[in-house]
C-alpha cells in the first residue's frame, strides 16, 4: 500500500507531500492545478519514462519519493535483488537536465528494470493512454492472458520459449540459405584460398624466416662490426685493448696485496672477470668463424619470405592467424558442400518445433477459452451494474495462420451497447463514458484476482454524469474494501463516496505558480463538493446539497 508520496521540484510542483490512507482516496481541483501531475510523478517514480521537461523551472533536477508498506510478494522480489527491507520500502527517482535519472530502493541504487521488476506489483495505474491500449486489438490477448491461472501462465512461457528457439533456429537457416550460383562461387573462392594457403605448406619454423634472412643479408656488416667488437677486447693491432688493460690493472692490484691483504677479493674478482671476457671473446671469434655467405639460401629465403608475406596480407598477421583462418575456411566449405544435408536438418527441428509449439497452443486455447466465458460474463455483470443494462461482450477467436509468441489464437474484444445492435469492434466505441465503464469492468474483475494492493484512476468519470457516475462511485467504492484507491475525479457523486479527500490548488508566491495539497476535514470536504455542484458560486442551496451527499454516504458506507 502506498503510504506517503513526496514530489520536489516536478513540473509546477515546488515540495508537496501526501499521506494516502486506506480506502478510497479521492483528488479533487480546478483544472490545470496539477492533479495529473501527481499521478505522472508516480508513475515516474515506479520506472515510468522520465525526461528533463519534468524539472521545475529554474531548477537543476526533479525528487520523486515514494513510502510503501510491503507484502510477501514484493519481500521475495526484495530478496531476489539483494535489498534489505524492513516493513517499509522507500523509491525515490531523482530526474537531471543533462545525465540520466537515478532510482533507488531503499537507498540502494537500481537499474531501471530492477525499479520496474519490483514496483510492477505494487500499484496498478489507470489514466487516459490506457483507453487507447483497450482500443486497439493486438492488445486484447495480452489482457485476456492476463486473467489465466497459474498452470496456463506456464504453458504460455513454454510457447514463448520454444518460439525464441524456433526464431533463432530460422534465423540461421536464413542465413545459410544462398541460390546454386552463388554457393559455387562461394566454394570456388574457398577452395582457392585454402589451395593457396596449403600450397605454402606453412610450418611453425616460418615464424624464423625473416630472421634468418636478415642475417644472411647482412653478413658483410655482421663480420665488420664482430671483428671491430673483438679487436677491442683483444686486438693485437691496437695499442691498448680490454685484456691488456685488466692484466694492468691486476699487476697493480698485485703490488698492492703486499701492503694490504684485504685486496686479495678484489684481485680474484677481476681475475674472474678476466676469464669471463677472454671467454666471451672465444665464443664471438668461433661464432663468426661458422657464419658463412649462402646465396642459393639467401634466394630461397626471400621468395619464401615473399610467398608468407602475401598471405599474411590476405588471410593474418602471423602464421598462427593464416593456419587459423584457413581452419575456419575448411568448416565453411564443408558446411556448403553439405548445405542441403544441414538444411534438411534444420527444417526438421522447425518442424519439430512448430508441431510442439502447435500442440502447447491448442491446448493454451482451451484455457483461453474457459477464462473468455468467465471474462464474458463478468464483464456483462460489471457494466450491468455500471448502467450498461443491454450491453453484450464476446471475447472473439481466430487462428493465426502461423505460430506466434502468444500461440495460435488471434483475440478481439467485441461489444455490442444497445439492444439489436451488432457486435463491434471495441475502437468502434465513440462515447468516452462506455470506455470508461468498460476499463473499470476489466480492473474491478482483475482487482478480485491479483496480488496488486493499490490501484489509481486518473480521470475515470470521463464522459460519464448523473446515475452512471453515482454507479462509477459505488464501484470505486466497493474496489476500495480490499484495495487501497487513489483517484481523480470532478463528479461529486464519486467524490463524496472517498474516505479521504485531497484538494489540489495552485497558489502564486514571488510571481511562481506553485501546487498545493491539503487534507480535507469534513466541513471543508462540504466546501469542495459545494464548489463541483455549483461552480463559482457557492450558495447556501449548494452547501446545504453537498452536506447531505456526505451525510448519506457516510449512512450508507
Amino acid at each position: 500500500m502506498l503510504r506517503k508520496l513526496h514530489i520536489k521540484n516536478f513540473a509546477i510542483i515546488d515540495n508537496l507531500t501526501i499521506d494516502f490512507d486506506n480506502g478510497f482516496n479521492v483528488l479533487t481541483g480546478e483544472t490545470g492545478s496539477g492533479k495529473s501531475i501527481i499521478i505522472e510523478a508516480l508513475g515516474v517514480v515506479l520506472g515510468g519514462r522520465s525526461n528533463k521537461e519534468m524539472i521545475k523551472t529554474g531548477s537543476d533536477s526533479a525528487y520523486v519519493e515514494a513510502l510503501f508498506y510491503v507484502d510477501s510478494y514484493i519481500k521475495n522480489k526484495l530478496d531476489e535483488f539483494g535489498i534489505e527491507y524492513d516493513e517499509l520500502l522507500v523509491i525515490s527517482r531523482e530526474i537531471y537536465a543533462g545525465q540520466p535519472s537515478i532510482a533507488r530502493v531503499n537507498n540502494k541504487t537500481v537499474t531501471n528494470n530492477v525499479l520496474n521488476a519490483i514496483t510492477s506489483n505494487l500499484i496498478d495505474i489507470f489514466g487516459q493512454h490506457e483507453h487507447q491500449s483497450l482500443l486497439d486489438e493486438k492488445n486484447h490477448i495480452q489482457i485476456l492472458d492476463s486473467f489465466l491461472f497459474d498452470e496456463s501462465k506456464s504453458l504460455l512461457l513454454e510457447i514463448n520459449q520454444l518460439y525464441d528457439e524456433y526464431l533463432a533456429i530460422r534465423e540461421k537457416k536464413k542465413d545459410m540459405e544462398i541460390d546454386s550460383i552463388q554457393r559455387e562461387r562461394e566454394l570456388d573462392l574457398i577452395k582457392y584460398q585454402i589451395d593457396e594457403i596449403n600450397s605454402a605448406s606453412l610450418t611453425s619454423d616460418d615464424e624464423n624466416i625473416e630472421y634468418e634472412y636478415k642475417k644472411i643479408n647482412n653478413l658483410e656488416e655482421i663480420f665488420k662490426y664482430g671483428n671491430k667488437a673483438l679487436d677491442y677486447i683483444k686486438g693485437d693491432y691496437l695499442e691498448q685493448n680490454a685484456l691488456d688493460m685488466i692484466d694492468k690493472s691486476l699487476s697493480q692490484l698485485k703490488d698492492l696485496l703486499k701492503l694490504d691483504d684485504v685486496f686479495q677479493i678484489y684481485y680474484d674478482e677481476l681475475q674472474n672477470y678476466r676469464f669471463e671476457i677472454s671467454e666471451l671473446s672465444l665464443k664471438i671469434n668461433n661464432y663468426l668463424s661458422s657464419l658463412y655467405y649462402d646465396e642459393e639460401r639467401l634466394l630461397f629465403l626471400r621468395e619464401r619470405l615473399d610467398t608468407i608475406n602475401s598471405l599474411k596480407k590476405k588471410y593474418g598477421n602471423s602464421i598462427n592467424e593464416i593456419l587459423s583462418y584457413k581452419n575456419n575456411l575448411e568448416e565453411k566449405y564443408e558446411l556448403l558442400t553439405n548445405l542441403e544435408n544441414e538444411l534438411k536438418i534444420l527444417d526438421e527441428k522447425l518442424n519439430i518445433l512448430e508441431k510442439n509449439i502447435i500442440n502447447k497452443s491448442n491446448k493454451l486455447t482451451k484455457y483461453r477459452q474457459n477464462v473468455a466465458k468467465e471474462l464474458e460474463e463478468n464483464i456483462k455483470k460489471q457494466l450491468l451494474f455500471l448502467n450498461m443494462e443491454n450491453v453484450n461482450f464476446v471475447v472473439n477467436f481466430n487462428k493465426r495462420q502461423t505460430i506466434s509468441r502468444n500461440g495460435i489464437d488471434e483475440i478481439e474484444f467485441l461489444i455490442s451497447t444497445n439492444l439489436g445492435e451488432k457486435l463491434k469492434p471495441l475502437s468502434k466505441i465513440i462515447s468516452g463514458g462506455e470506455m470508461s465503464r468498460i476499463m473499470l469492468a476489466l480492473k474491478a474483475i482483475f482487482a478480485d484476482r491479483d496480488n496488486i494492493p493499490s490501484l489509481v484512476f486518473d480521470e475515470i468519470d470521463t464522459g460519464i454524469s448523473g446515475r452512471t457516475a453515482q454507479l462509477v462511485g459505488e464501484k470505486i467504492k466497493e474496489i476500495s474494501k480490499t484495495h487501497q484507491v487513489i483517484a481523480i475525479s470532478h463528479l461529486p457523486q464519486i467524490v463524496a463516496l472517498a474516505d479521504s479527500h485531497f484538494s489540489i490548488y495552485k497558489s502564486s508566491e514571488d510571481n511562481i505558480t506553485i501546487t498545493r495539497v491539503s487534507k480535507l476535514s469534513f466541513e471543508e470536504r462540504i466546501r469542495e463538493l459545494a464548489r463541483m455542484l455549483g461552480g463559482v458560486s457557492i450558495t447556501d442551496t449548494t452547501l446545504r446539497h453537498a452536506k447531505e451527499m456526505l451525510e448519506m454516504t457516510n449512512a450508507k458506507h
